[in-house]
């Protein structure tokens, strides 16, 4: 197939997906998946992707994950830690140990085994984001709490993905030694990272660093803000897809990179700088960002990001016999998964962030979606390396599936719940 018929086939599909998304209030990923999944059992779509939509599709992820990170305030996010860390320890903690046992008891190879725990360990903050906004619920203590607790769970969940795929893949040796070498890799790279957002974009106490002849040429801000800003976009997601090929240089995966960077750049680093004009009179700069973060969530999110789930979901070509057979395997993992993570982050919430019974629970209900980083997990685990069988695969896409459909389901159930305590308890 010609790959630019391809690419509107697919951007069709996504269109189609958004729609239905629209309508029935799930998260788009589950309708691009789906959309993607009939296109190719029915032929409109190749078996094989050509290597410039994987290329598209690589992309596609890498912006995803730069988006993601880059939605994220580093000063909200770092004073909600203290109320949030059960919650993301105890919420992840308890699906990984069950999705490794169940898979180790079904397929009986640690490999496999890691990797499905790894996909079912992070949460998908969008979808529950997006289900608590439409329940009026976005701007709610609950909320803050899942959202700082998910991001706790995705960055754990990259560093893990970061050390445990090189052993996966047998580019590293699952011995002390070899563990010891690949998590050395791992912390080399993100000491590398915090070093950038120390020295390129200071802040705080450590603002005196601009002062510094050499980082006054390299300040952030004049790089992002050349040309009043107009080539802002291009130098963002270049920064994005730098610092992705640094994390591949190191051995994982570029979208880990991408999270990173996302993560350390600050609404200030687009701050135009006051000029003046002949006269000595000055006017006032203004503020990129917001431009700048839409037209990054567009690329991520519209147009460029839904090809990889499309293609993703193309690589699920329906066997009725294979279908039947894994069917108990994954609803055994949704049920197992389900309840061990209401009770986990339930639990924690109770517990180590001091929420009531009721809004514990919510917490445990919203933290029940997968998404982003379980895809791309598979596509690590299944479509590049093969380290999983196809039998896997499928077990986790229909288990994402259902988890993903629980979270609107079991929110609505408890919100008259959740707010009648609330409102005893004066909040």
């Amino acid at each position: 197939m010609n790959p630019l018929t391809h690419l509107a086939i697919v951007w069709g599909a996504v269109f189609v997906a958004v729609v239905a998304a629209k309508k029935t209030r799930l998260t788009p990923v589950l309708y691009f998946l789906f959309v993607g999944c009939v296109l190719a059992n029915l032929g409109v779509l190749p078996e094989v992707s050509g290597s410039f939509i994987r290329t598209f599709a690589e992309l596609g992820i890498i912006f995803i994950m730069f988006s993601l990170g880059f939605e994220e305030s580093t000063d909200n996010f770092l004073a909600s830690v203290r109320r949030s860390w059960g919650i993301a320890l105890f919420g992840a903690l308890g699906p990984f140990v069950v999705a490794y046992l169940i898979a180790d008891h079904i397929w009986q190879d640690p490999n496999i085994s890691l990797m499905v725990g790894l996909a079912m360990t992070a949460t998908a903050v969008s979808l529950t984001m997006v289900s608590l906004q439409g329940l009026g619920l976005s701007n709610s203590v609950v909320a803050t709490r899942i959202m700082t607790s998910a991001l706790l769970d995705d960055i754990g969940s990259l560093v893990a993905v970061a050390i445990v795929v090189p052993v996966a893949t047998g580019s590293g040796d699952l011995t002390l030694a070899g563990l010891a070498v690949t998590g050395g890799k791992a912390v080399a790279f993100f000491l590398i990272v915090t070093v950038i957002g120390i020295w390129i974009f200071p802040k705080g106490s450590l603002t005196w660093l601009r002062d510094l002849p050499l980082l006054r040429v390299l300040s952030m801000q004049n790089y992002l803000t050349f040309d009043d800003g107009r080539y802002a976009t291009l130098a963002i997601l270049l920064v994005a897809l730098l610092v992705g090929l640094t994390a591949h240089a190191f051995g994982f995966h570029p979208a880990v990179g991408a999270y990173m960077a996302g993560l350390i750049v600050r609404e200030e680093h687009f701050q135009l700088r006051d000029r003046g004009d002949e006269e000595g009179r000055t006017h006032p700069g203004g503020n990129v960002y917001a431009e700048t973060k839409r037209i990054v969530d567009n690329a991520a999110f519209c147009w460029i990001g839904p090809v990889f789930f499309v293609d993703l979901g193309a690589k699920i070509l329906f066997d009725w016999d294979l279908l039947v057979a894994i069917m108990p395997f994954a609803i055994v993992m949704t049920v197992g998964i389900a309840v061990i993570q209401v009770v986990s982050a339930g639990l924690a919430a109770r517990y180590t962030s001091g929420m009531n019974s009721a809004e514990s629970l919510m917490v445990g209900f919203g933290m029940l979606g997968r998404a982003e980083l379980a895809f791309v997990v598979m596509d690590i685990a299944y479509v590049q390396y093969r380290i999983m069988p196809v039998e896997a695969f499928f077990t986790l896409m229909i288990t994402a599936f259902f988890l993903n459909v629980l979270v609107p389901v079991t929110i609505g159930w408890w919100r008259p719940y959740y707010l009648r305590s609330i409102g005893e308890d004066g909040g």
